[in-house]
């Protein structure tokens, strides 16, 4: 950072008067840097740029595009082929920073975004892993609008760009994964829909034209990609080796609906190798399949510096030119990174691939920017000109976090007459954990600096008199306060225990190697229960989830709940639903696995199925074998609902030619694609009624399990709905099944197929046997 200082301020004698001088300085620049958005094509500032093709918004954006790649040089091009994009300055265009991140909320992670004090934070909303266990698909889009309309805005005052890296939607595979959180959890059917929702919230444009952009979303990291550093095997090394159903059945569906469902504008593919090839080498997946099979409008992004990273760490190439010119050719359009930067030109001139594999790149990236009106001048004159300071961090969108969090929050045990509070009968509360007041714990990782927080103490002690204490110093808990800890729950009317996790425990590069509670934890919790005299609450903050079996079973912890990273405004959520506010309705979006587990299953085995020759027990509620502490899809009330099926097929005929092989011959399934699949869609109507007195949400999940061929998933999930209903109140929920698509399983090959003979549907407690016949 020094010497970027000095590049841009005289150097002075220090003094106060020296330093201040600096400061103002730097201040000053800084301000004038952050005051207007970067684009291209100013016109109002210089009228020659008009006679360029590039800068005319009636032309197509093919042609505009095609009009400036023939304008520049084999450098300027090769200067559009990194992130930190080169400018040109004769043609109108400035440089332009094309790493923005945006998880969970505009983020200050990567260099294309900053807080200053004319926006000085952004709504941080749930981490994903809690705003998926909600299971509401319109929530999912909510926040992405949100959090693109206060990008857009910092952008209109120099302070964010148009691209954003964001979401990531790889299949929580293994509970140690340290990224775990930043996921939509283990379910390819929930990460498909979470990618759809949230990359439409981002990117569609207010005008109602589906070929421009709002911002463009990254749908990251592609593929197979679940191990960041696991007992001295990295990512940077880590060869995933995945056979062919695997890959179709579940890491691939998530990147396939970003595509083709939510017609996302980037892809970033990721460090790893698959099957020996690096992803960002690899043409049969990106020209291949991405651009290819699935059709990317768009452009194809490396994860930051992967392309050194295959060169210099994986030694995938002899020479930096052939690994420059192999990932242009696999369809890499641009690289996080310096790298293409550097070795590209020498790469053409030794012939190992030619300019216009560069051109193709390249048109990829000119074509997201022109799509958001980058290259159509003033953006404070176009459809997002009026948006700036004012739109970040509004009531609305504050309002919008607190509700995410609510709808995420999954309640795992409640004994009777422990949930919810009564705020009136609780005249003192003990609030004790290492997580009980912590700010930036609950926001996870690639966050912004948000509008406020809310800690968990601050939401509780806003509704009655608490005593607060610490317990531990922080997460690792190395050692427990534990008499201080047993002194306020003993003279408390109820206990909350705030314990759980942190990015020093789970985070990028550090994956966790048991499922334990860190340090003291587990001790002080038993110790507090003990002591309590109320009720004792017991609160996980994480992202994975974690063996607690000794909370479980334990009668003097009366009520669980898993809370997610919950975002800036977590502690006013738990609030809601601990004194019955909000009556809870989250659901887990992952297996919570005994601790057992990592004794059997290395996080570098990526077989999603069971192999009982060696007792491997498989992964995910889809296909794991072996004892759960708690299930996907786990999630409690303070209401009772029941369902009741109202409508449902129970034969399916699948109609053949006499040609088929299957047609006279015993076939166990058949290709589900054209024309056996044609007039296979039904309906599925449940009833579902609310019970008890007060409102409440409720997650409807419908799952099949599928004959046992294959190797099919013991279950899986075909759809789910979240419905409202007040007390006593019923609805109808209508579900569309499309057979081929929806109880369809992957073959050894990779091939789709509908299984004959029965398939079980299951809502809530209710099973519905669906036989598929010839």
């Amino acid at each position: 950072m020094a010497s970027a200082l000095e590049n841009r301020v005289p150097k002075v004698s220090v003094s106060v008067l020296g330093l201040f001088f600096v400061c103002f300085v730097w201040s000053w620049r800084w301000g004038l840097a952050q005051s207007s958005p970067v684009f291209a094509c100013d016109v109002a500032g210089n009228p020659s740029l008009a006679s360029y093709g590039f800068c005319n918004p009636s032309l197509g954006v093919d042609v505009r595009v095609g009009d400036l790649v023939k304008r520049l040089t084999l450098q300027e091009k090769i200067g559009f082929l990194v992130n930190n994009a080169g400018s040109v300055s004769r043609l109108g265009i400035p440089k332009y920073e094309w790493w923005s991140e945006a998880l969970h909320g505009v983020s200050y992670v990567g260099p294309g975004t900053h807080f200053s004090n004319v926006v000085p934070g952004a709504t941080s909303f749930p981490q994903v892993i809690l705003t998926a266990a909600s299971f509401n698909a319109s929530l999912f889009q909510a926040i992405g609008k949100v959090v693109s309309t206060e990008a857009r805005a910092m952008y209109n005052v120099g302070l964010a760009g148009l691209t954003f890296w964001s979401p990531n939607i790889n299949i929580f595979r293994d509970p140690r994964w340290g990224r775990g959180q930043e996921t939509p959890g283990e379910d390819p059917l929930l990460a498909s829909k979470y990618a759809t929702g949230y990359v439409k919230g981002l990117q569609k444009s207010d005008d109602g034209d589906s070929n421009k952009l709002k911002v463009a979303a990254c749908c990251k990291h592609y593929t197979a990609y679940d191990l960041d550093n696991w007992k001295g095997t990295d990512r940077y090394h880590f060869n995933a080796v995945v056979t062919k159903q695997d890959m179709d059945d579940t890491f691939q569906p998530p990147f396939k609906s970003c595509v083709i469902d939510g017609n996302v504008a980037s892809v970033m593919c990721s460090y790893n190798q698959v099957n020996g090839k690096p992803t960002c080498a690899d043409p049969d997946l990106l020209a291949g399949v991405i651009r290819g099979e699935w059709k990317l409008n768009g452009y194809i992004v490396s994860d930051c510096d992967s392309v050194d990273v295959l060169y210099n760490s994986q030694h995938y190439t002899k020479t930096p030119e052939e690994a420059a010119a192999k990932t242009i050719l696999a369809g890499l359009d641009l690289n996080c990174g310096s790298f293409l930067g550097q070795h590209t030109e020498a790469a053409v001139k030794a012939g190992l691939v030619n300019e216009s594999a560069i051109d193709k790149a390249i048109s990829n990236n000119f074509a997201t920017l022109m799509r958001l009106g980058f290259f159509d001048g003033d953006p404070t004159k176009q459809i997002y000109g009026k948006l700036g300071p004012k739109d970040v961090c509004t009531q609305q969108n504050q309002d919008l976090a607190v509700e995410a969090a609510r709808q995420g929050i999954v309640l795992l045990k409640n004994s009777p007459g422990s949930l919810p509070l009564s705020p009136t009968a609780i005249k003192n509360l003990a609030v004790i954990g290492p997580n009980a007041n912590v700010t930036k714990t609950m926001i996870g990782n690639y966050e912004g600096t948000p509008c406020k927080y809310t800690t968990p103490l601050v939401g509780l002690a806003a509704v009655v008199p608490t005593t607060y204490q610490a317990g531990c110093s922080n997460v690792q808990c190395g050692t427990a306060q534990v008499d201080e800890a047993t002194k306020a729950a003993a003279s408390a009317d109820a206990t909350v225990l705030v314990m759980g996790a942190d990015q020093s425990v789970e985070a990028e590069s550090r994956d966790r190697v048991d499922l334990l509670l860190p340090g003291q934890q587990q001790s002080l919790v038993t110790a507090v229960a003990k002591a309590a005299k109320g009720p004792v609450i017991l609160i996980i903050m994480s992202g994975g989830g974690f063996d607690i079996t000794f909370a479980k079973n334990e009668d003097k912890i009366t009520s669980i709940l898993w809370v997610g990273y919950p975002g800036e405004a977590g502690g006013a959520a738990i609030a809601d639903v601990l004194f019955g506010k909000y009556n809870p309705s989250g659901r887990l979006p992952m297996t919570w696995y005994p601790q057992s587990y990592v004794d059997k299953v290395p996080m570098t085995n990526m077989n999603m199925r069971p192999d009982p020759s060696n007792g491997y027990p498989g992964r995910t509620y889809r296909f794991y074998t072996g004892d759960t502490v708690y299930s996907f899809g786990d999630g409690l009330s303070y209401s009772n609902f029941n369902h009741k099926i109202v409508k449902a097929r129970k034969l399916l005929s699948v109609q053949l030619e006499e040609s088929h092989v299957c047609y006279s011959s015993n076939c166990k399934s058949v290709d589900a694609v054209e024309p056996t699949c044609q007039n296979l869609n039904f309906n599925i109507h449940l009833r579902v009624k609310n019970n008890a007195s007060i409102s409440g949400s409720h997650t409807v999940f419908l799952f099949s399990t599928p004959p046992s061929v294959h190797s099919s998933p013991q279950k899986h999930l075909l759809a789910f709905e979240k419905v409202f209903l007040t007390g006593q109140a019923e609805s109808l929920v209508k579900f569309k099944v499309d057979a081929c698509k929806d109880l369809s399983v992957v073959d050894e090959l990779g091939n789709r197929k509908l299984a004959l003979g029965d398939h079980v549907l299951h809502v809530g407690n209710l099973k519905h046997s669906l036989t598929v016949r010839i």
